[in-house]
């Protein structure tokens, strides 16, 4: 016996109406809105809300497939066998994907996150249940507003899909002048696969570190990492800081590829032994400039590097504990009083000063033991006998616990 239409037993239409759910409906993108199959959803709305919701999904899923074609084939046939997913050959496959199938390549292709996928999921429980009943189904009024807001808010609503690729940051970085991306451009890349996103890093990271390519190439190349690395997906950020390990196997790890990974935001997943190396070597060229006054010409420099690499942050716990003793020693400075700087209380380097304090500002808890231990240094308790200079080590510590 064919199966009966669903009808509401005892939740009338009009309350579903009353809930908003039509209101919902104008949200939906304008490509969507004059589709058939949105018609009847309206059609149906006010007198069978049940088969309203099931048609509604049935929507979301095809835009959701749309999608997937649309993100890319290359990116779909990686995910899906790593994710026990049918195998995809060409857009023909994906048109044939289940629902279930297709919600969960959606989410493993990064096109819905894991709170949306779930709600989806729940959704397609809901409309499940509406549409197996072997007689009548009432569809209550939480039903309808739990399948209308999830698949509109979630899918239909939102705009399609523009995935960045290669060629649209090559076609930037490339360009003979100094960039930078539009906040649109970082907000498709935040969206893109994992598997986009590592190709884009791994652009990137090449060009920066290829010598034949212009300078100002390179720093375009740079900056973009920098730009995009709040938006990577962490098992993107991952694999990434894999690729460039390997390609750093038997070397060492100098500046220009600290600066690279710190632009990128991968230097925890460098060797930490090669990582420790660099920031002795960089600890040591701060011995040799010195934290005088006298050394202001040499400070930034090394200030500028320090904040290439990704600051105190990505220092090695022991190491750290060093450079900050450093910096606490050049910023309280020396007493004045004399020469040119009769009006001057304390001697202290202008260019090395502003940049602690940023550093500082930058890591506050991170490096608070560091400066207390600083603190107990007998240069610096023999130089904060000085009021002046107690004054500036007091001024430090304010710093970090605001």
């Amino acid at each position: 016996m064919a199966k009966q239409e669903i009808i509401p037993a005892t939740t009338s239409a009009k309350m579903v109406l009353a809930s908003g759910v039509d209101d919902l409906l104008s949200q939906i993108r304008p490509a969507w809105q004059a589709k058939s199959l949105i018609r009847r959803v309206k059609d149906l709305l006010p007198v069978d809300p049940s088969s309203a919701c099931q048609r509604l999904l049935n929507a979301a899923i095809h835009d959701l497939r749309e999608k997937i074609i649309i993100a890319g084939l290359d990116v779909a046939q990686e995910a899906a066998p790593l994710n026990g997913l049918p195998q995809i050959k060409k857009a023909e496959d994906v048109l044939e994907y289940s629902t279930t199938h297709t919600l969960d390549l959606s989410y493993h292709m990064g096109l819905i996150s894991r709170p949306e996928w779930r709600r989806l999921k729940r959704a397609y429980d809901i409309r499940k249940d509406l549409e197996h009943e072997d007689d009548q189904y009432e569809a209550g009024v939480e039903d309808c507003v739990y399948v209308f807001r999830t698949c509109i808010e979630i899918v239909l609503a939102a705009d399609p899909i523009a995935p960045v690729r290669v060629s649209d940051i090559k076609d930037i970085v490339e360009t003979p002048k100094n960039t930078t991306l539009s906040n649109d451009l970082i907000a498709d890349f935040g969206s893109a696969p994992v598997k986009r996103q590592v190709e884009i890093f791994k652009f990137l990271i090449s060009v920066s570190g290829d010598n034949r390519k212009p300078d100002i190439v390179r720093q375009n190349a740079v900056e973009a990492l920098r730009s995009l690395s709040t938006s990577i997906k962490k098992s993107a950020g991952a694999a990434v800081g894999q690729h460039m390990q390997e390609q750093l196997r038997g070397k060492p790890v100098d500046l220009t590829i600290m600066k690279v990974a710190g632009a990128a935001g991968i230097t925890a997943y460098l060797k930490q032994g090669k990582v420790r190396q660099f920031f002795e070597d960089f600890h040591r060229d701060l011995l040799r400039i010195g934290h005088r006054w006298t050394s202001h010409d040499e400070h930034r420099r090394i200030f500028d590097e320090l904040e290439d690499v990704g600051g105190l942050e990505v220092v090695p716990p022991a190491t750290r504990r060093l450079i900050v003793l450093w910096m606490v020693r050049c910023y309280i400075g020396e007493p004045g009083g004399y020469g040119m700087g009769t009006g001057r209380p304390v001697f202290y380097s202008n260019v090395a000063a502003p940049r602690i304090s940023r550093c500082f500002g930058n890591s506050k808890a991170l490096i608070s033991a560091d400066v207390e231990a600083a603190a107990k240094d007998k240069f610096v308790k023999a130089a904060i006998s000085d009021k002046h200079i107690a004054r500036r080590l007091e001024s430090l510590r304010d710093l970090i616990s605001t």
